[in-house]
């Protein structure tokens, strides 16, 4: 945070689901701002293009989208909201005070416990409600209920595992990269019409987006992991970073970190650091 706020400190968690549902949740995110006396861009929220889909519930203050701005699209407390996976980077603001728990799904483990075909939520944000039946959206009321973090946690984790379990397959990998290379290995191996374009459809109905799209993202992200790593302790040599990362050069790796952060390479680790809007990518791993 910058040294020019002086304030409660912002509260940014990422929690990660018990065991049993590490290949369903990647992850339970947590974002507070109550009491923190924040200027208007410190209360931007800065999202990268990302596989994976989710649910938002705000407890409390308001959220819109900035980027793309959807006019009127307002998030308010004890609303929840469904986002698909998306192909570009989004920014999201509130007018003040904010506070809300992010829900993170592998898209196919969404598919197979609701059987809503991915492709169709690319790039898509929407009410809880208009996607999602009545045995979610009690567990979200329950949530909102709920007296704090750990027991939000609590209920949601109840609230899935025997629903996963009914409906998960053996294989399935917790980690991001297994999760990718096992994704391309199950649509191959699906049931009848094994050829190549039939698993690259079962992977588009899983998934949403192509596996050359999720390798691109993945590869993007392990190279940012990288420099921040090496920017923590020195300078950053994005030539080194890109050959790496399997770029065919450095622009390459620039022009696939504007598509999915909307920033050049450098501004986006410096940035990444140290303005609070870019909070999430500083818990993620």
């Amino acid at each position: 945070m910058p040294d020019a706020i002086s304030s409660p400190p912002t509260i940014a968690r990422l929690i990660a689901p018990r065991i049993a549902l590490a290949s369903c949740l990647r992850a339970i995110v947590e974002r507070s701002t109550l009491g923190c006396a924040l200027p208007p861009d410190q209360r931007l929220n800065r999202y990268p293009a990302t596989p994976f889909c989710g649910i938002t519930l705000l407890f409390e203050g308001e959220l819109a989208l900035v980027q793309p701005a959807i006019e009127g699209a307002v998030l308010r407390p004890r609303q929840a909201l469904f986002f698909g996976p998306h192909t570009m980077p989004t920014i999201s603001g509130s007018p003040g005070e904010v506070h809300f728990m992010t829900l993170m799904f592998f898209p196919d483990a969404m598919h197979r416990l609701t059987g809503i075909d991915m492709a169709g939520m690319m790039d898509q944000m929407l009410p809880m409600e208009q996607v999602l039946d009545a045995g979610w959206q009690a567990m979200a009321a329950a949530v909102f209920a709920a007296a704090d973090a750990e027991a939000r946690t609590r209920i949601v984790e109840d609230f899935l595992e025997p629903r996963w379990q009914a409906s998960r397959q053996p294989e399935l990998a917790a980690g991001v990269t297994d999760w990718v290379r096992g994704l391309a290995v199950r649509a191959a191996a699906a049931g009848l019409g094994r050829s190549a374009r039939m698993a690259e459809r079962r992977i588009r109905a899983w998934a949403g987006q192509p596996m050359r799209s999720l390798r691109r993202i993945h590869r993007a992200e392990q190279s940012f992991f990288e420099a921040r790593a090496e920017l923590l302790h020195g300078k950053v040599s994005w030539s080194d970073v890109a050959a790496r990362g399997g770029y065919a050069d450095q622009a390459h790796l620039s022009r696939e970190a504007r598509q999915i952060t909307g920033l050049p390479p450098s501004e986006f680790a410096r940035l990444s650091l140290t303005d609070e809007s870019f909070w999430v990518y500083r818990i993620w791993n």
